[in-house]
């Protein structure tokens, strides 16, 4: 069996292993895959942060710690969870990792357990190269689906994410490289009021109307940053609205959630200033739901210009491809800050537009080339080497 077909197969087990967020556990494929890694001489560590909802960290490699070999790891990342199935029938079972057409079917084809197997068959392939040089580190997360849940812990835990000398988040790009995303903060605004009988609403105090009053507001706020060169604007959307328990009640509570996506280098707090600014004289409660700074590596960083015009070179291509940014967040959010700003490339097989949807799919082709772009970036991380001058002097930024 060739790499690739096991690669593939690999796939299709996870594929398998229900690991959806809303009844599933990724202790599952946590296991298999450290059962591999830790065959093949990888120090694998699981963390679980709720029941059955394991990540692992594997590492192979010198990283740094000896004075011949001073280069830290280069670290892989992907999520072993998915969304649920949906309510829509599938045409064939979501679990069942089908191949038809050149494609693998089923609930994290494309999102992300092709990226995940080609992450650790390129590795596993690589083990005797990792294990005499800088090596890599393998950072497989639970609950990235839920707002990096898995990532956030590990950190928490001592995951020493300094360690890490670059970043690949192997999320679907159509192996496309991205070099970064919007930030997230969900919000839920809350409004009081005071109960009373429908057919007496002046003894209440409406929280509905107060609520509403926030929305209207809400959708009248911007921002007062400039565009990023690639990812735009950030954005506002009021996503929910929750208010009254019977038409023949003044409403005493009102909630509305407030999804903002915000670019590389916002703080988020003085977002929140400034929604609080823009909202007074209103009187409302705020609570953050999600908080993910945005992640963003400068074109120019050495290494991404290493690998850009290494891509280049491998597709046969005379210009770099286009710069840009996913509009999804990754995982990174969370460990590239805690690597203490590592560069960061956001690339895997699939297209991202078939996330999350109904007969989920990814191009069995384009799981080959991740895989063997994976295996490139470690060889030319670990034995560093440079792609020619003139094709790195025709990276176009």
């Amino acid at each position: 069996m060739t790499l690739e077909q096991r690669t593939l197969e690999l796939a299709r087990e996870l594929i398998a292993i229900d690991s959806t967020s809303n009844g599933g556990t990724e202790d599952g494929c946590a296991r298999l895959l450290g059962g591999l890694l830790a065959e093949a001489g990888f120090q694998v560590r699981y963390f679980e942060f709720a029941a059955g909802r394991t990540g692992l960290v594997a590492e192979l490699g010198r990283g740094g710690d000896a004075a011949s070999q001073p280069r830290k790891p280069i670290c892989f990342t992907g999520h072993l969870d998915t969304v649920p199935f949906g309510q829509a029938p599938w045409s064939m079972p979501p679990l069942s990792g089908s191949v038809r057409d050149g494609r693998l079917y089923g609930r994290g084809a494309c999102d992300m357990k092709a990226g995940v197997a080609a992450v650790v068959m390129a590795a596993l392939a690589n083990a005797a190269l990792l294990r005499e040089t800088a090596g890599a580190m393998l950072v497989l997360t639970a609950g990235e689906e839920t707002g990096c849940q898995g990532a956030a812990d590990m950190v928490r835990r001592g995951l020493d994410m300094r360690r890490a000398g670059a970043i690949v988040v192997a999320e679907p790009t159509a192996n496309q490289p991205l070099l970064g995303h919007k930030g997230a903060l969900w919000l839920q605004l809350s409004t009081a009021g005071i109960g009373a009988h429908g057919s007496m609403p002046e003894r209440g105090d409406n929280a509905l109307l107060k609520g509403a009053y926030l929305a209207t507001r809400l959708a009248q706020f911007r921002f007062s940053v400039a565009m990023h060169s690639q990812l735009g604007l950030p954005s506002l959307n009021v996503g929910t609205f929750r208010s009254g328990s019977s038409v023949n009640m003044v409403p005493d509570r009102a909630e509305l959630g407030v999804d903002i996506r915000t670019t590389p280098g916002m703080r988020h707090d003085d977002v929140v200033a400034e929604l609080s600014n823009h909202l007074q004289p209103a009187e409302y409660s705020v609570q953050r739901l999600l908080d993910l700074p945005g992640v963003w590596t400068d074109p120019e960083q050495p290494w991404i210009r290493g690998v850009l015009a290494r891509l280049a070179q491998r597709r046969g291509q005379a210009e770099a491809m286009p710069l840009r940014g996913a509009s999804y967040f990754t995982d990174s959010c969370v460990l590239g800050p805690a690597s203490g700003n590592a560069p960061v490339l956001i690339l895997g097989p699939g297209d991202p537009k078939m996330a999350h949807q109904t007969d989920e799919y990814c191009e069995i082709a384009q799981i080959d080339e991740a895989l063997a772009i994976y295996g490139d970036l470690l060889q030319s991380w670990c034995l560093n080497l440079a792609p020619p001058a003139a094709q790195l002097a025709g990276v176009s930024t």
